[in-house]
């Protein structure tokens, strides 16, 4: 899953879209023995600077934090970082399992465009031609347009029959075709193709359209295209609440009800009540480590690691996975400001202060993300957050921003931002 819509401002995803500034700075190089010694005290101090902040980060409200930064040479840089108290819950690890929310669409969106590649699906196909009667006027919405949240759909995740089960209040299973039948319209209306709007629904049709189009699972699809041949051995899709048995995962929280209507006042007004089911933790905080979101599928429903992730990201952006046409199809951008650049099919684009990078966001109860590579993919970076809504007070938004784009120039390579 990952996000929805109020008052035009998305809440609910990893991190909400990151507002990033301009001021690139130049490549960090190495001509000389002395360079290159210089280089590597440059690194050292940039690798222990990422510590500082991701330790803030976690202290000011993240809670927890894995960043993993492979620079395309040498040993990648792992860093866990958790507030004092979590440690009493779970010792956060680098290479634990994580709730990959939103950027379980790039990994759709590859096999769509697998699809087109082998001519079982077109872009421009009628999404009525493959869900007859499933999707508000799918006639008129194409394949291309579910892809690049074009399709004027609105979400289902504020509708008074989800909510509940967001929340965790009142567990249910829901079947794609019951959530697209809930899907309200986009407000205010737009006709299909005209202007990008982030949508759940768009992605829960795409899992149908692959399932008509294969006679395959998604479950399936995924371990036999993506998961499997990438050697992903710790990523899959829920089908519950669990991560797997044996497995290490982060501990995911959420600010108590008061606390959390107090952050997303400014864009909606929860209904009286409204919080997470879990555990009361300290300092108002819930942990809804065990709310089922297998209700995410297509949408956000990937278990990963940070490792794992940028493995795919990078096999993705780099050409492993997808012919020269279709990445570059991929790649082609609306207008999506929100993101902090454009949205592609399946694919952000993001304007960092240190040069563009590619990638996706994610957030569900208790976990955001965000990875990203360079242009080449060789370069990739992760930023984990045991928190979705919490890293979103003032302090935390701030800390944890610092801490995105100290990782996102030491991915690429860069001067660090002021």
């Amino acid at each position: 899953m990952s996000s929805y819509r109020a008052s035009g401002r998305r809440i609910l995803r990893g991190v909400l879209a990151l507002t990033l500034v301009s001021g690139v700075g130049g490549l960090l190089s190495s001509c000389s023995s002395a360079d290159a010694d210089a280089g590597t005290r440059v690194a050292a101090s940039t690798d222990t600077r990422l510590g500082e902040l991701a330790q803030t980060a976690a202290d000011t409200g993240s809670l927890g934090v894995i960043v993993r930064v492979d620079r395309g040479s040498g040993k990648p840089v792992e860093i866990a970082r958790q507030a004092e108290w979590t440690k009493a819950d779970h010792r956060l690890g680098v290479n634990d399992r994580f709730r990959m929310a939103s950027n379980t669409k790039t990994v759709v969106a590859t096999l769509i465009l697998q699809l087109v590649a082998e001519g079982e699906v077109e872009l421009a196909d009628p999404v009525e031609t493959w869900l007859p009667g499933a999707v508000g006027g799918g006639r008129d919405i194409t394949v291309k347009m579910l892809l690049n949240h074009t399709s004027g759909l609105g979400d289902y995740l504020l509708t008074p029959e989800f909510l509940p089960t967001l929340t965790g209040q009142k567990p249910r299973a829901w079947r794609p075709g019951e959530l697209l039948a809930i899907t309200p319209p986009q407000e205010p209306p737009s006709a299909p193709g005209e202007k990008y709007a982030y949508s759940n629904a768009n992605y829960a049709a795409l899992g149908l359209i692959l399932e008509k189009a294969t006679g395959e699972s998604l479950t399936r699809l995924i371990e036999q295209r993506i998961t499997g041949p990438l050697e992903m051995n710790d990523s899959f899709l829920a089908s519950d609440a669990g991560f797997g048995a044996g497995k290490t995962h982060a501990t995911g929280y959420e600010p108590g009800s008061e606390r959390l209507r107090r952050i997303l006042a400014p864009a909606v007004e929860l209904p009286e009540g409204t919080g997470f089911a879990g555990p009361e933790r300290p300092y108002d905080n819930v942990d809804t480590t065990d709310l089922d979101p297998s209700w995410a599928w297509a949408a956000g429903g990937m278990v990963s690691t940070a490792r794992d992730w940028q493995r795919f990201q990078t096999a993705l952006m780099s050409g492993k996975l997808l012919p020269k046409a279709q990445l570059e199809q991929m790649r082609t951008m609306v207008t999506a400001p929100e993101e902090g650049g454009g949205y592609g099919l399946g694919l952000m684009k993001v304007d960092s202060p240190c040069g563009t990078v590619w990638g996706h966001t994610g957030g569900e109860p208790g976990y955001a993300s965000e990875v990203y590579t360079d242009t080449s993919g060789r370069r990739s970076v992760a930023v984990l957050t045991t928190t979705n809504f919490g890293s979103k007070e003032a302090k935390a938004a701030t800390a944890n921003k610092a801490l995105v784009d100290t990782a996102v120039c030491t991915m690429l390579g860069k001067p660090l931002p002021a």
